[in-house]
């Protein structure tokens, strides 16, 4: 269960009858683009982003803070009907995060073609109110767009308080909808620090940055069998030293990841950690090792281990 921060006592800039800040939920299927959208109201990169379905796995928080609100966003994995033990404890977590949110945005592609009712289903109980946002407008018609709307609506009979049309790859009325949820927010301080972008610890982001890298340099399943640890992580005088593990569930996964001769593991590292001094601003000296953990995604223990059950 995620637990909230208090807001501060002391006083803002602003009073409190004016300044809003609350937690907004971004649900929907994977690929709905909800990492895209988060990235584009943060103005910057937080969350991974690859082209393969169900990348983003943590609740990752992203905070935005304007000179009247402040806005806590809450990026979800996709919702999805759950294989394994891994996909349990995300659906909880999604859970959890709708239940707690001042405000949910629905986010549904607006070319998607698969079953949406498991989404549907999860949010037919909540309390709070949901502003339907059609993503990748720019991709269809507005007849079709016009369907999905309705269609959405059909399936949650007066639970949807609005809706709007969007492109949060081209940035195409994501202000708009921020617009839109200030209004739901509760009138009250903000809960962190105004130049305080996320929750999350560098090293967290480490490990995302890791594992975007192999989702993207790796084909088919594997990425979905791996999971990415830090086990050292220290500011050292000149460079920040890093060794991080990845976990497989097979032997054969072990051998694919590292590749002929190592080139693969290089690869990811290099391209990981290209991204890293980006983020931190400071050198880095990246060591990558291959672990096989037998079947990790469908082991609770391995699940909780790995970070999973915290949220």
């Amino acid at each position: 269960m995620m637990n909230h921060p208090e807001p501060p006592t002391s006083p803002t800039s602003l009073t409190n009858d004016v300044y809003r800040s609350g937690f907004v939920s971004i649900v929907g299927k994977p690929n709905a683009g909800k990492s895209t959208l988060l990235n584009a109201i943060l103005g910057q990169k937080l969350s991974i982003i690859t082209p393969k379905a169900q990348t983003t796995r943590h609740r990752i928080l992203g905070i935005r803070s304007d000179e009247a609100f402040q806005m806590i966003f809450l990026d979800t994995p996709g919702i999805i009907e759950p294989k394994y033990a891994l996909h349990r404890a995300m659906m909880r977590s999604v859970k959890n995060t709708i239940q707690e949110a001042e405000a949910i945005v629905l986010l549904i592609s607006a070319d998607e073609k698969h079953d949406e009712s498991d989404v549907m289903k999860m949010l037919q109980h909540v309390k709070s109110p949901i502003v339907l946002a059609i993503n990748k407008v720019d991709l269809s018609t507005p007849e079709k767009v016009e369907e999905k709307i309705n269609k959405v609506k059909e399936a949650l009979p007066d639970k949807i308080q609005e809706t709007i049309a969007i492109s949060a790859l081209h940035g195409m009325n994501v202000e708009g909808l921020v617009s839109l949820l200030v209004n739901y927010l509760p009138p009250g301080p903000p809960y962190y620090d105004p130049d305080q972008l996320t929750d999350r610890p560098e090293r967290f982001f480490v490990s995302e940055i890791i594992r975007e890298k192999i989702f993207l340099n790796l084909k088919e399943e594997l990425p979905y069998s791996s999971n990415v640890e830090i086990s050292v992580y220290e500011d050292r005088p000149t460079v920040t030293y890093i060794d991080a593990e990845i976990h497989v569930e097979r032997q054969s996964q072990k051998g694919i990841i590292i590749g002929k001769k190592g080139d693969m593991l290089r690869k990811i590292g290099t391209d990981a950690r290209t991204d890293i001094e980006e983020m931190i601003e400071r050198p880095v000296f990246l060591n990558l090792y291959v672990r096989v953990t037998d079947n990790w995604k469908d082991k609770d223990f391995y699940v909780k281990n790995f970070g999973y059950e915290e949220e």
